[in-house]
């Protein structure tokens, strides 16, 4: 079962990459490898998107928004975006950036009408002044310190584990912070402010920082490694670190956008993709292990603002996952072609084929699959 709709691009944006771009397979071999992996692994529901140079030239929605029900699932089913909302999050600060209205370089605390250990939610850091050193740019490459959640840490307490811009170690807890700062610091709502700078801009219709009730109609549940189904959670609190809820048509328009650099000055955008800060870890997850790999200096594997970058063949690549117990999302692109492959699913299941999905839509590239996705 598929739905999908090819679109034409209308403009050339020109690209050049260090070696010349293979041609995409055609949207029907696509829709075939995709339904035949997803028979393989038992995936119920997915949805791939493909641009290249920067435009939309693939949508499709494969299997099932809810199998009990015979539910299918099509471009506007509303799915959870989990962590490619802090993607979206980095480039709307970016555009802050831009108007000189926020420095990535800028102690947090400074724009805070009070000292941040005199927060309800930061009153664990009292005693320790690193949180004085916390910029925008620690959280958006994923170098504050912190573990991912304060609920994983010995004592459920939030607390520094290494000084701020000493070592990769992904952690929402910063993103939290930063979203404060916009809040309290600069007067704004994020809510309003993502859905004014991105989702607007994209033309993005059925994606929203907050629950809404007309995403009811057309909603996809979640099923977990092992098929336990889950509802869709109804997220009442803005995040973010990833309480997006979107669509595959949507997430078309907002990377494509994205890759064209739209909305952003030509610094800002090579800004968000540069490799600024080494990842050393063998593993994503957990953070802060001392496991490493000689694979990640081998292709510069480095963190960009909401984004993983490496070098490839192709020039610069970069990616971003977002993922809990029922859902696996994917989005990898080739920077200099503007071409990427944007996959959503209901299923973490799915997580199980993106390697070979991806290969099957880009060809062989050095995507860091081993660190993405293999704890130690």
């Amino acid at each position: 079962m598929i739905r999908h709709l090819a679109f034409v691009a209308l403009t050339f944006v020109a690209a050049c990459a260090t070696t010349p771009a293979p041609t995409l397979p055609s949207n029907a071999s696509i829709d075939a490898e995709a339904a035949r992996l997803m028979a393989r692994e038992d995936v119920k529901g997915m949805a791939i998107a493909v641009i290249d140079n920067g435009q939309i030239v693939h949508v499709a929605a494969y299997g099932f928004a809810n199998v009990a029900e015979n539910r299918p699932l099509d471009l506007d089913t509303v799915m959870y975006g989990a962590s490619l909302t802090k993607t979206a999050f980095a480039y709307m600060i970016l555009q802050l950036v831009d108007e000189g209205r926020l420095d990535l370089d800028r102690p947090m605390h400074e724009y805070l009408p009070r000292p941040l250990i005199e927060y309800e939610d930061y009153t664990d850091l009292a005693g320790d002044d690193r949180w004085r050193l916390l910029t925008a740019r620690h959280v958006l490459n994923h170098t504050t310190g912190f573990l991912n959640f304060r609920w994983i840490d010995e004592g459920r307490r939030l607390r520094f584990h290494r000084d701020p811009g000493a070592e990769y170690g992904y952690s929402a807890e910063g993103f939290y912070i930063l979203q404060m700062v916009l809040e309290e610091g600069l007067g704004l709502d994020v809510k309003a402010e993502m859905q004014r700078r991105v989702y607007d801009r994209f033309g993005m219709t059925r994606t929203s920082m907050q629950w809404r009730a007309d995403f009811r109609p057309n909603l996809a549940d979640g099923y977990g490694i092992d098929g336990t189904y889950e509802p869709h959670d109804e997220r009442s609190n803005v995040s973010a670190a990833g309480s997006m809820d979107t669509t595959i048509a949507d997430q078309a328009r907002m990377w494509a956008g994205i890759v064209r650099g739209e909305g952003l000055t030509r610094a800002s955008r090579a800004e968000l993709t540069r490799p600024q800060f080494p990842v050393q870890s063998a593993h994503q997850f957990p953070s802060f292990r001392p496991d490493r790999d000689p694979r990640g200096p081998a292709i510069n594997l480095s963190a960009g603002l909401g984004m993983i970058t490496f070098a490839d063949a192709s020039g610069l690549m970069w990616f971003k996952g977002g993922h809990n117990d029922f859902t696996g999302n994917m989005v990898v692109c080739q920077d200099a072609r503007q071409r990427c492959v944007v996959l959503l699913a209901n299923s973490v299941r799915a997580e199980l084929i993106y390697p070979e999905m991806v290969r099957f839509v880009l060809g062989e590239t050095d995507m860091p699959w081993w660190w993405e996705y293999n704890p130690g």
